[in-house]
């Protein structure tokens, strides 16, 4: 567990939780680390919601895929953040999504029974678990708002567009990079990658923008 100290210092989860208390928390709620293989499953659809994962190395992806196949991305988690939590706070009898490993990464799985009820120990770290817990989801609950925002333009422009805008506000610049190749951009607004290349391809030729591989500029808002 010491291994990855730095790491979890970051997670929001044990936020205010100092070194020494968050080795012995970690301890008492039975976590376990569990390495994954590129686009190997961390959680499937169907799957009883019973853990939350922290993202030790590497990264995830949460993944909807509907009754006809239509892959779509609803979010990407990086280094230190957290996954599963909503479904498994919900006690889902299963999980409605897939959570992919994007690439070969390192997680640490925590079943969500020993966060939500009270610790045998009353360990004293345990209220401010919870509190982190419920922003958390909370949080995450915007980020899904988010998404929906996104999709619900009319046109892959618009679409684009609105998640351009949101991100280049996100990182308070013009010149931002995204998570997402071309496909898996596809994927989150829920497009078709030929349309979405045609419209990037479009956007620089009128001077909108400037695009190379998943780093954008906003040049001007059309």
């Amino acid at each position: 567990m010491k291994k990855y100290l730095n790491v979890l210092r970051k997670c929001p989860l044990f936020g205010g939780v100092e070194d020494d208390q968050l080795l012995r928390m970690l301890t008492c709620l039975g976590a376990k680390i569990i390495s994954y293989r590129k686009h190997e499953a961390i959680f499937s659809e169907g799957e009883k919601a019973l853990f939350l994962g922290i993202v030790l190395s590497g990264e995830v992806q949460i993944v909807r895929n509907d009754y006809y196949g239509n892959r779509s991305i609803m979010a990407h988690i990086d280094q230190a953040g957290i996954f599963g939590e909503t479904y498994a706070c919900a006690e889902m009898d299963s999980f409605p999504v897939d959570i992919i490993a994007c690439e070969d990464s390192i997680v640490m799985l925590i079943d969500i029974y020993h966060i939500t009820k009270t610790c045998h120990n009353a360990c004293a770290f345990h209220s401010q678990l919870i509190f982190n817990l419920v922003k958390i989801v909370a949080e995450k609950n915007l980020i899904f708002h988010r998404k929906i925002i996104v999709t619900s333009g009319r046109t892959t422009r618009e679409k684009l567009m609105v998640y351009l805008l949101t991100e280049a506000k996100e990182h308070a610049s013009d010149t931002f990079e995204i998570p997402y190749d071309r496909q898996e951009l596809a994927d989150y607004l829920e497009v078709e990658r030929s349309g979405l290349s045609a419209e990037i391809s479009k956007l620089r030729r009128e001077g909108v923008i400037l695009a190379d591989k998943n780093r954008f500029t906003i040049l001007q808002e059309r």
